[in-house]
């Protein structure tokens, strides 16, 4: 049973899973996006997030915390340079895991796992004026339907005489 035991071990010990990890956020804050197995990234998403909380507060002491977790100088910079720029308003969830299905060789889950303010799929185009939406009832209260039975009788043409039809044939 696994009572209280709230962390997944990877098959590693403490020293290797502490590296593995440590080595994924690095990718992730580099890459913005990567692709690993699916206990990695719901295991990564643990490691990081609080870091990515730490970068919000740009102080020596937040650096240095970050630093011993993640180990390198160009990721950490890039986290408090790029990075936390773009999370400071966001109140937490900074990253978004999505399965790709099973790898060939061993049948795996796969997962990408990415900063969800670096995805430009997602993010909808900020327009000067945004129009109104207006929220509809899908119910139908007998007005539409009046409304259409309004416009196909005025569409119907009338029958024409029985010589225009002809004269409109001949030229």
């Amino acid at each position: 049973m696994r009572h209280g035991n709230k962390n997944n071990a990877l098959g590693r010990k403490k020293a290797h899973r502490g590296a593995l990890l440590s080595n994924l956020a690095v990718a992730l804050i580099e890459h913005k996006r990567i692709e690993t197995t699916l206990a990695k990234a719901r295991a990564l998403r643990i490691y990081v997030e609080p870091l990515l909380t730490k970068s919000k507060a740009d102080s020596t002491h937040s650096r240095r915390v970050v630093f011993s977790h993640l180990q390198d100088k160009e990721a950490t910079a890039s986290l408090f340079r790029d990075v936390a720029p773009k999370i400071a308003e966001r109140a937490g969830g900074y990253t978004r895991i999505i399965k790709l299905g099973n790898r060939l060789g061993d049948a795996a889950e796969m997962a990408m796992i990415e900063l969800v303010d670096f995805n430009t799929i997602y993010v909808k185009e900020k327009a000067g004026a945004e129009a109104k939406k207006t929220r509809r009832s899908r119910r139908s209260t007998g007005g539409a339907k009046a409304k259409a039975a309004d416009t196909t009788e005025e569409a119907k043409p009338e029958a024409p005489a029985e010589g225009g039809e002809e004269e409109a044939k001949s030229e």
